[in-house]
C-alpha cells in the first residue's frame, strides 16, 4: 500500500485530517529537501567554497525576495479540487436528498452506499 492509498483509506473512514498522513507528493518535496540539506549542504561544509545545485530542483521555491522557502507540494490546493470530497450518506438508493446528485457529481466509494446506487 503506497501513502496515498493509506490517506484514501484513512480518510474513508472519517479519521480526523490531523490524522492522515501527508500526500506522496508531499513526502517526496521532503525527501528532496532532506538529501539537498544532508547530500550537498552538510557533505560540504568542509568546502571553503561549496559547489550547491540550486535547490529549486531539491524542493525549494524562490520567492520574490530571493529567498527560499519550502515547496509543500506541487498539487493544486484542495479549493479548487475539494468538489472531489463531497460524499453521501445514502444507505440504499440515492435519492433527492443526495449530496452528490447535488453537486452533479457520481457517488464514489467514500459514500456509505460505496457508489453502488448508481
Amino acid at each position: 500500500m503506497d501513502v496515498n492509498e493509506a490517506r484514501k483509506k484513512l480518510f474513508a473512514k472519517r479519521n480526523s485530517v490531523q490524522r492522515i498522513p501527508p500526500t506522496y507528493d508531499a513526502l517526496e518535496q521532503h525527501m528532496k529537501r532532506s538529501v539537498f540539506q544532508g547530500g550537498y549542504v552538510w557533505g560540504q561544509v568542509l568546502v571553503p567554497q561549496p559547489l550547491l545545485p540550486s535547490p529549486t530542483s531539491w524542493g525549494w521555491r524562490q520567492t520574490e525576495d530571493g529567498s527560499y522557502e519550502p515547496l509543500w507540494t506541487t498539487l493544486p490546493e484542495a479549493l479548487k479540487i475539494c468538489f472531489e470530497l463531497v460524499s453521501c450518506g445514502c444507505k440504499k438508493g440515492c435519492r433527492k436528498r443526495c449530496k452528490c446528485k447535488k453537486a452533479n457529481l457520481q457517488c464514489t466509494g467514500l459514500c456509505a452506499c460505496k457508489g453502488e446506487c448508481q
